[in-house]
């Protein structure tokens, strides 16, 4: 009788955390990560676009138990249009100011999981010293072992929206520049830890 109550204890025990074990930390491959965005120009003339080619971050990710978090630093100066006067430009107080905010950030937590497969990130972006909340839609994730690193590897592509002028950045809204900004980020993370867990 005894070992039968002790039975349904330990395997509620057991199921109630698994977390500990599955989690994984992976640092983001600064060669396979570039977090990248799209700006109008004239109220729909036309459509900027640019990318950061400097950024670093980790995650933490729990995908049997569905959590999982993320931390990206993202270098303001590294800003590239691929024209040099624009990057100049987009370096100044009017728009991204890196001589005060040299760094931008983003925090978040792992969200939606299907299959074990995180759908979104909740979280914060932190830009130009003003915090605001921003949820990435992740459209496409997947992890393998990395084929020279033997460690697991994992990828995603991920979008969000928001407005500049809650950050302060304002410029061209006078004229009737639509201020809002899309947020597309290729990651690619490899894992801290040697041994690539199957899935």
């Amino acid at each position: 009788m005894r070992h039968r109550l002790c039975l349904p204890v330990l395997l509620s025990a057991a199921l109630a955390c698994p977390a500990t074990a599955a989690e994984v930390t992976y640092e983001l491959d600064p060669a396979h990560t570039f977090p990248s965005f799209e700006a109008d120009h004239l109220g729909g003339l036309s459509v900027w676009r640019g990318k950061f080619n400097r950024s670093r971050g980790t995650v933490v990710l729990d995908r049997a138990a569905g959590n999982g978090r993320l931390e990206v630093e993202i270098d303001t100066d590294s800003i590239d249009y691929g024209l040099d006067e624009m990057n100049a430009h987009a370096r100044g107080e009017g728009l991204l100011d890196t001589a005060r905010w040299p760094q931008a950030r983003y925090t978040g937590t792992f969200a939606g999981f299907v299959d074990g497969r995180p759908t979104r990130v909740e979280g914060e972006l932190s830009l130009r010293g003003v915090t605001r909340p921003l949820t990435l839609e992740i459209g496409s994730f997947k992890c393998m072992p990395h084929p020279l690193h033997r460690r697991e590897l994992c990828g995603a592509d991920a979008v969000a929206t928001f407005q500049r002028d809650a950050f302060g950045i304002d410029a061209g809204k006078d004229y009737g520049f639509d201020m809002t900004v899309t947020l597309r980020i290729q990651a690619e993370a490899v894992a801290v830890d040697a041994a690539a867990p199957e899935g």
